[in-house]
């Protein structure tokens, strides 16, 4: 599967020790994803894998015996159901002493939070702040329902919950997440659709996940990389725009004019830095 992963047009991959290995598989799973971090082609990708939460007592081995055992090949590690900013300072204090102990440079290996319940939502900002070693909030969608006592029947995509309540039930979990990654100058990663046969549900999911600022969206299955990848990328007609709103502006500013108009529109500040966002976006995504 990790190869599988590998070979995908996935932009990352990152190997599970949490929800998808049994308690008594986990010791025998950290050696198989030091040797996969050590021994496959990652094709540029940074090296991730995901640890046990740290509040359960496979956590310090996750880190020791993976990031100890990997030589410098780990780039990040993701930490589940991240409560509290103590939570990150643990781990990042014991990461210090791992690098230590193996030679690495200090703070080489980074880190990435789950936020997946309502104490972590709380605590978003805090958390998204706690160690320069982050650099991204992911939104866990099924943990976060659970947490809150929210029914439902298929995680990332409506239900008939949401028609009962009238509105998206997830938006001010989802938009605080955003919110708390901007303010720490993070990425926003959304959780994923667990019906990877649903495509028609993957698309609105990944819609409205971009349509909140998320940068990018879990997927679980390589059939969902296609869909995720063009809603998270920037439209040719979205970049078009994107290169004629810096351009005029560029050229009033030259001019020494402060007021801008782009097809009958009036341009901002604002609009600049949505058209400068564009063009990195599609930058990453190898479209510029």
């Amino acid at each position: 599967m990790a190869e599988k992963a590998l070979a995908s047009g996935a932009d990352g991959v990152f190997l599970d020790l949490e929800d998808a290995v049994a308690p008594e598989e986990k010791s025998g799973a950290r050696a198989r994803v030091v040797e996969a971090m050590k021994e496959l082609d990652w094709g540029g990708r940074r090296r991730l894998f995901r640890m046990n939460a740290p509040d359960t007592p496979y956590f310090h081995r996750d880190l020791m015996e993976v990031v100890g055992g990997a030589g410098g090949a780990v780039d990040a590690v993701l930490v589940p159901k991240v409560r509290c900013a103590e939570d990150l300072y643990a781990v990042d204090l014991l990461l210090r002493a791992i690098e230590a102990e193996a030679g690495l440079e200090p703070g080489s290996v980074g880190l990435e939070a789950q936020i997946e319940s309502v104490e972590g939502l709380s605590n978003a900002v805090e958390i998204a702040r706690a160690t320069s070693r982050l650099s991204a909030l992911h939104f866990g969608p099924g943990d976060y329902a659970a947490s809150a006592g929210m029914p439902q029947r298929s995680i990332g995509v409506a239900d008939e919950w949401d028609e009962v309540y009238g509105a998206d039930r997830f938006h001010y979990a989802m938009h605080h997440v955003v919110v708390a990654a901007r303010v720490a100058g993070v990425r926003a990663l959304d959780g994923p659709v667990a019906d990877y046969r649903d495509e028609e549900g993957l698309r609105r999911s990944s819609l409205k996940a971009r349509s909140l600022g998320f940068d990018g969206k879990w997927c679980i299955h390589p059939a969902q990389i296609g869909v995720v990848n063009e809603i998270f990328s920037p439209t040719e007609e979205e970049v078009a725009w994107a290169k004629m709103v810096v351009a005029a502006y560029q050229a009033a500013e030259a001019a020494g004019s402060g007021a801008l108009a782009v097809d009958g529109q009036m341009v901002d500040a604002a609009s600049i830095r949505m058209a400068r966002n564009t063009l990195e976006r599609a930058r990453l995504a190898g479209l510029d």
